[in-house]
């Protein structure tokens, strides 16, 4: 995995495990590696992944079961889905609107564009 220097590593982490969830690949009830393995697999140290379970489980994105590790909440995905949306919405979404606002943008031409990236990313099978 490749950090990046903006954001802090146990949130890189963070978003790698949500991906894993939102993706299927770690189903709801399923453990999902221990604090040691993905430490290795990731090459970080363990503290950094105990740190980024504790933010997880704050989220009840995933649980502990005492002598058996951590698991995937139920409801994962879609705490999943509001955790990043809010996130989103206050951090990346006011440097849009300045940029919006900056350019001279209109809400019509930003429909379009919309609907164009929609259109060409995510075609209708």
């Amino acid at each position: 995995m490749e950090f990046k220097d903006k954001q802090s590593i146990y949130l890189q982490i963070a978003d790698y495990i949500c991906e894993q969830i939102l993706l299927g690949k770690w189903p709801p009830n399923e453990r999902i590696p221990s604090v040691r393995d993905l430490g290795g697999t990731l090459e970080v140290n363990p503290n950094t992944v105990m740190r980024t379970y504790e933010f997880l489980q704050n989220k009840e994105i995933i649980f502990n079961k005492r002598g058996i590790g951590y698991s995937v909440s139920e409801d994962a995905k879609e705490r999943i889905l509001a955790y990043k949306k809010e996130r989103f919405v206050e951090s990346e979404l006011p440097e849009v609107f300045k940029m919006l606002y900056l350019l001279n943008i209109d809400m019509e031409e930003l429909q379009a564009r919309y609907n164009q990236f929609v259109t060409d990313t995510f075609p209708v099978t």
